[in-house]
């Protein structure tokens, strides 16, 4: 790989893309060196909403989320693969609303015979769900757009990246637990079910998080289901897990149980502790990293973004 100018990012999922396009779009010379292919990343099977994370008021993990819904309100058309869905929040016990509930658009109380069997209490509200595949070659073409450049190629460790470029940012994800390397950084296994819509234009999302839990995303002609969260480093497609969470779609949407799955595959999602957004200096380039975003990657984009062009502008 040639030096890469004024900065190299390193990753092209959703937090790398994000970062390299408000590099780019802000005046800078930005490359993206990548082990895969937007398309090939772990972003690609996120289900994917932004927000709410339901953190309080001032907090950085609501700044970020603040940020993304801003930049994502601008880009709400088919071609971005985002779109603005009514839909339910609900849990298994009673009276659960998250603070701020309240504030989220179109917010409104489930009433007892909208909530599905063994679900005691819920809300309404409107959200932007996003369909990945094309929000990525969104953000590709919008880099690319903006005279960004990207290869495909691994990068082994910081001292690389930082003989190659300036500046750095480290928006590697899980690899950042070699790379860095950071022991806090861990698998968490996330499958995506995509089925066929028979019909379904609103969103369920079960709460709190649990190993197990229900959701479902229309996004036009398909579904994606899930959830599930569990450590783990295999990737192997569980077809009893497929039918698990098909079946639980299913008890709250009846229509999805004849849907026919047309895609089944398995992610790692990038776990930590908490994201790390923070800088440091390497064999005399700067590096800034942006990673452990876990399941809010999309949620928190756009604001990690910013914090990370803020910390190489100072």
């Amino acid at each position: 790989m040639t030096p890469a100018g004024e900065v190299l990012v390193i990753g092209a999922g959703v937090i790398g893309l994000s970062t390299a396009i408000r590099l780019a779009e802000d005046g800078m010379t930005v490359a993206i060196a990548t082990a895969h292919e937007p398309q090939e990343t772990t972003s690609a099977l996120a289900t994917a909403m932004v927000g709410p994370t339901f953190a309080p008021p001032g907090s950085r993990l609501r700044l970020w989320e603040e940020e993304t819904l801003r930049e994502v309100s601008g880009v709400d058309r088919l071609d971005s693969g985002v779109h603005r869905c009514r839909g339910r929040f609900a849990s298994r016990l009673t009276g659960v609303q998250p603070p701020g509930a309240e504030n989220l658009a179109c917010f409104e109380h489930c009433g007892q015979s909208e909530l599905p069997d063994g679900y005691q209490s819920g809300f309404w509200a409107e959200v932007p769900l996003v369909d990945m595949p094309v929000y990525l070659a969104y953000l590709l073409q919008r880099f690319n757009q903006a005279g960004g450049a990207i290869e495909v190629r691994a990068i082994d460790s910081l001292i690389e990246a930082a003989s190659l470029s300036p500046m750095v940012v480290n928006c590697s994800g899980l690899g950042a637990r070699h790379l860095v390397p950071d022991p806090d950084v861990a698998p968490i296994r996330g499958p995506k079910i995509i089925v066929t819509n028979p019909g379904v234009d609103t969103f369920f999302m079960e709460g709190p998080p649990s190993e197990e839990w229900t959701c479902f995303h229309p996004h036009g002609a398909v579904v994606v289901l899930g959830g599930s969260s569990r450590a783990s480093e295999d990737v192997t497609p569980n077809p009893e897990e497929a039918q698990a969470i098909l079946a639980r779609c299913a008890s709250v949407e009846p229509r999805l149980a004849g849907a026919v799955i047309i895609e089944h595959r398995v992610g790692l999602r990038p776990g930590r502790s908490a994201v790390r957004l923070e800088r440091e200096f390497v064999n005399g380039s700067t590096v800034v990293h942006n990673y452990g975003h876990g399941a809010l990657g999309v949620t928190l984009s756009w604001g990690c973004a910013r914090g990370a062009a803020a910390l190489l502008a100072r």
